[in-house]
């Protein structure tokens, strides 16, 4: 073999070799598919340019629809953020046993990604009309919580079904935050005077702010796109922006198919603005944590 060719072959960047699996599915799954729609919301039937498609979108039904989804993801990506920062403060900073840290992890690694069918079935069979929650607290409290208003087909029915997926993913995204907030600070602060509340109040919530935004903004984009646990427990009596665009794919509502592209559209952009900010806000949590 040529001395010319064996150099040449060391050159290759072979380092990509390892990667070269991801990139291949992100370009097939992810990025042609996205340039797809983007491109298909911008063409009417006849393949003719046209902004028709966009302007569609701010039909009524859609607008709500859309409202909708955007009101849901906040409730749930609120709530997540609460419950999901008090346990992750719980198990970092509370003293409780370490082995009770490392089950919470492991929980909340599976249960950030339990959704769909199957938690759609377990919320029913604990919180429907016959389920275990429903039933325990009206034979053992008199409590009955459909006769005082409550309904799984509802905003606050779907929230709380969204909330279950959404505590579990604030844990995991923001345990390394409050890990890293150093030891010195609050040593320092003591020194200095500082009282406990003085000290979460101008030392650590600063520090953690921009942690908290990102991942509040990261739990907003995976609500927003959640369709399957959504269709599975409300079907279609629920229009939210995802039901809406699953029912055009499948054709027997809109039938337009680039009105369903300019759905699409309309939906990476919310969730790619929610996506940048989270993107953002870890650099800046990242900096100060250095």
């Amino acid at each position: 073999m040529p001395s010319s060719f064996r150099a040449t072959w060391r050159q290759l960047p072979w380092n990509w070799l390892g990667v070269a699996p991801f990139l291949i599915f992100a370009a097939l799954f992810l990025l042609w598919p996205t340039l797809n729609i983007v491109t298909g919301a911008f063409f009417n039937a006849d393949g003719d340019l046209t902004l028709q498609n966009l302007g569609n979108l701010f039909a009524p039904e859609i607008l709500n629809a859309f409202s909708l989804s955007i009101r849901l993801s906040l409730a749930s990506a609120v709530i997540g953020c609460l419950i999901g920062f008090a346990i992750a403060l719980a198990v970092c900073l509370g003293g409780l046993p370490p082995g009770l840290r490392a089950a919470t992890m492991t929980f909340s690694g599976v249960a950030s990604n339990f959704a769909g069918v199957p938690l759609s079935f377990a919320y029913v069979a604990t919180l429907g009309r016959v389920g275990f929650v429903t039933m325990l607290l009206r034979d053992w409290f008199g409590v009955n919580i459909y006769a005082l208003g409550f309904n799984m087909i509802s905003f606050w029915g779907l929230t709380m079904t969204y909330v279950f997926f959404q505590i579990p993913l604030m844990v995991l995204i923001i345990t390394p935050a409050i890990d890293g907030l150093k030891r010195e600070w609050r040593e320092a602060a003591e020194v200095l005077g500082a009282t406990n509340a003085q000290y979460w109040r101008m030392v650590a919530l600063p520090v953690l702010w921009p942690s908290l935004l990102g991942t509040l903004a990261l739990l907003f984009a995976n609500a927003f796109g959640a369709v399957a646990t959504a269709i599975a427990l409300t079907g279609s009596l629920l229009s939210i922006a995802p039901i809406l665009l699953f029912n055009q794919i499948r054709g027997d509502v809109l039938q337009d198919p680039h009105l369903g592209y300019a759905l699409a559209f309309g939906m990476i952009v919310i969730t790619g603005v929610s996506n940048g900010l989270y993107i953002v806000m870890r650099s800046r949590a990242e900096r100060w944590m250095k």
